[in-house]
């Protein structure tokens, strides 16, 4: 069975109605990246932080996966498919994909600021000040913030060298290092790429650009590749 690896991005989750990070309108244009997502931010109000991911995953919490999530499920029929995704949802999990890599964290999970490696499930979407790690200090989302390293990177590096087919879905290839993972796929294997607009990387011949939003960029991947 080849193996298939996909970069699932923003543009994916969009369509299940969270807004991205660029939106006009979303959560974010409230906020300065300096504030709410480093840990320099951390450090100087955590009340602020805490409530601006409260407020992710409250939203995060009401929407459902769609056909782009369950077309990727789908391929788990005819491929080895490995989900690394620039995304902090948990649609991708939801819609029952099997294997995936969060490069930025997970949204609905928090961590221990003593020690990273005690991670939680969270049950609820409110975490707050007093909520503690076993070893007695607080907790903050686990998520990867502005100036913190990556990570799962070097895994999904290796996941990616070993690619049959590589696909990007929902990412304009503008944040690294993820956006530099197209450069660990292997010599002459296909890499297909699913955005309505055409990312700016140099064009290789085995690039074939889908200039669709998620949803429909999937439908035409799945042809392509499965010839159903």
């Amino acid at each position: 069975m080849k193996k298939l690896v996909v970069l699932s991005g923003a543009g994916i989750s969009a369509e299940s109605g969270i807004s991205t990070f660029r939106d006009n309108g979303g959560l974010w244009d409230n906020f300065r990246i300096e504030d709410v997502a480093t840990p320099e931010a951390w450090q100087r109000n955590q009340e602020l932080v805490l409530d601006f991911y409260n407020q992710r995953r409250k939203q995060a919490a009401t929407v459902k996966p769609n056909a782009a999530h369950y077309a990727l499920v789908e391929l788990e029929k005819d491929f080895d498919v490995t989900i690394i995704t620039q995304n902090v949802d948990n649609l991708h999990e939801i819609a029952g994909s099997s294997n995936v890599i969060h490069l930025h964290g997970e949204l609905f999970k928090s961590r221990s600021t003593k020690n990273p490696d005690l991670v939680y499930e969270m049950s609820s979407w409110e975490l707050k000040t007093g909520d503690l790690c076993e070893l007695g200090s607080q907790l903050r989302p686990h998520i990867v913030w502005f100036g913190e390293e990556v990570p799962m990177m070097e895994i999904a590096m290796e996941v990616t060298e070993e690619a049959d087919i590589f696909v990007v879905v929902g990412t304009s290839l503008a944040v690294y290092p993820a956006a530099g993972l197209v450069h660990y796929v292997g010599a002459g294997k296909p890499i297909y790429i699913i955005d309505p607009a055409k990312p700016d990387i140099s064009l290789k011949s085995n690039m074939t650009f889908i200039q669709e939003k998620a949803t429909t960029g999937m439908e035409i991947l799945i042809k392509n590749i499965t010839n159903k």
